[in-house]
C-alpha cells in the first residue's frame, strides 16, 4: 500500500512473486510462451495445438494471481512499506526488505498463508484443465482412440463404427498422464445409425508403454440388429475357404460380396490402432491388402488378415498381419498380431 493513500502497488517482488508462481504451477518439462500483451500481466499458455483459455477465465486467474502474489507479498516482504499514522515508533532501522513488527502480525501472517494456499489451488485447478478446439488434432486423436475402443466392443462385419463429429473436448494433466474428456457422436456406417456419447480416455506418460485407457458406454449401438446378416454370413462360409486381396482396388472399389470382409478387417484393425495410439498418432485403416480364410476352429470362423494402417501425422503406410476369429455369438477377437517391416515406397489406395 502507498502511504496513507490506501491504493495498491505492484513492486518488484511482486512481479517476481508473478514469475514464480508461473513456474512452480507447471511442469518443469514445459516451456512457456507469452500471450500478447493486452492480457492482464502477461499470462502465459503452455503451448499446443489448441490452447484456448476463455478470456472471461483467463480474466478470473489473473484476479487471483493478484490476490495470491499480494499475500506472498505480506508473508515474504516487499520493498514497497506501508506507513500508517501512528506508527512512528516502528523501528524503520531494519534491513530495507524487511516488514515492520506490528501487534498482532503474527495471526495475520498465518491467515495469509492460508489463504494463499487456498487462492493457488483454486488457479491450479483452473489452469490444469484445457478446452480445445474440436476440429483440432489433439481433440480428433482423443475421439479416434473412442472410436476404436468402441469397435472392439461392439464390432461385427455388419457393425462398424466411425467417429462423426467433436463437440466439445478438454484436457488436464493428471498423476497417470494425461486425460481427454470428450462429448462425440458416432455412426454406426452401415445401417447409418448415429449416437451421442460422453468419454473418457487417459494417454499413459511417455515413459509407460501400454494403451489409453478409455471409458464410454454407447449402448445404443447394441440395439442395432445384425442377427440375421451375420447368421447368414457365418452360414455361408462355416465350410468355405475365402481368399482375397486388396479391398478397395487400385480404383477404390469393393465388390458388395466381400464387403463384410473389408468390415470385419475394419473391427480388427481398431484392435491394433487402439493398442498403438498415442498423442502423437491418429490412425485409419487404408486398405485390407490381403485375407485368407482358415479352417473352422471350435465354431468360430478364422481369418488371417494383412491390413495396412495410415498414420495420418507421419504419413507413414504401416504393414499388420492379424489372425482374427469371429462367431455370431461371441464378436470379433484379435488372437495374433505383428508389425511388418515399414514401406516407404507405398500409397495410401483410393477410397470410396
Amino acid at each position: 500500500m502507498a502511504a496513507g493513500s490506501g491504493q495498491l502497488l505492484l513492486s518488484p517482488s511482486l512481479l517476481h512473486n508473478y514469475t514464480r508462481l508461473r513456474l512452480i504451477s507447471l511442469p518443469a518439462h514445459r516451456k512457456l510462451q507469452p500471450l500478447p500483451y493486452s492480457v492482464a500481466l502477461g499470462i502465459f499458455c503452455v503451448p499446443t495445438n489448441s490452447c484456448t483459455y476463455k478470456n472471461l477465465t483467463v480474466r478470473i486467474m489473473t484476479l487471483k494471481i493478484l490476490v495470491v502474489l499480494t499475500l506472498l507479498n505480506v508473508v515474504n516482504g516487499s520493498p514497497v512499506v506501508t506507513v500508517t499514522p501512528g506508527s512512528s515508533s516502528v523501528d524503520l532501522s531494519a534491513h530495507p526488505n524487511s516488514v515492520p513488527n506490528t501487534a498482532g502480525e503474527g495471526n495475520q501472517t498465518s491467515n495469509g498463508e492460508e489463504v494463499a494456499v487456498e487462492l493457488l489451488d483454486t488457479v491450479e485447478d483452473v489452469m490444469a484443465t484445457v478446452e480445445l478446439i474440436p476440429d483440432h488434432f489433439p481433440a480428433q486423436r482423443a475421439a479416434h482412440v473412442v472410436r476404436h475402443y468402441l469397435n472392439t466392443l461392439y464390432g461385427s462385419p455388419y457393425r462398424w463404427v466411425g467417429l462423426q463429429q467433436v463437440y466439445s473436448a478438454k484436457s488436464e494433466d493428471v498423476e497417470s498422464g494425461k486425460k481427454y474428456q470428450l462429448e462425440i457422436s458416432v455412426q454406426e456406417m452401415i445401417s447409418n445409425t448415429k449416437e451421442h456419447c460422453s468419454a473418457e480416455v487417459v494417454f499413459p506418460g511417455e515413459e509407460v508403454k501400454s494403451a489409453p485407457q478409455v471409458n464410454a458406454s454407447c449402448e445404443a449401438l447394441l440395439k442395432i440388429n445384425t442377427t440375421a446378416q451375420e447368421e447368414a454370413l457365418y452360414e455361408q462360409y462355416k465350410t468355405s475357404q475365402l481368399s482375397t486381396n486388396n479391398l478397395p482396388d487400385s480404383y477404390g472399389h469393393i465388390d458388395n460380396s466381400m464387403k463384410p470382409f473389408w468390415q470385419l478387417g475394419g473391427v480388427a484393425a481398431s484392435f491394433v490402432m487402439l493398442n498403438e495410439s498415442t498423442e502423437n498418432t491418429l490412425y485409419n485403416m487404408a486398405q485390407v491388402a490381403n485375407v485368407t480364410q482358415l479352417e473352422t476352429e471350435n465354431n468360430h470362423l478364422r481369418f488371417n488378415y494383412h491390413i495396412l494402417l495410415h498414420e495420418m501425422i507421419s504419413q507413414e503406410i504401416i504393414h499388420w498381419k492379424m489372425l482374427v476369429t469371429w462367431a455370431p455369438a461371441e464378436g470379433v477377437n484379435v488372437l495374433q498380431t505383428e508389425q511388418l517391416p515399414k514401406c516407404h515406397e507405398c500409397v495410401v489406395p483410393t477410397m470410396l
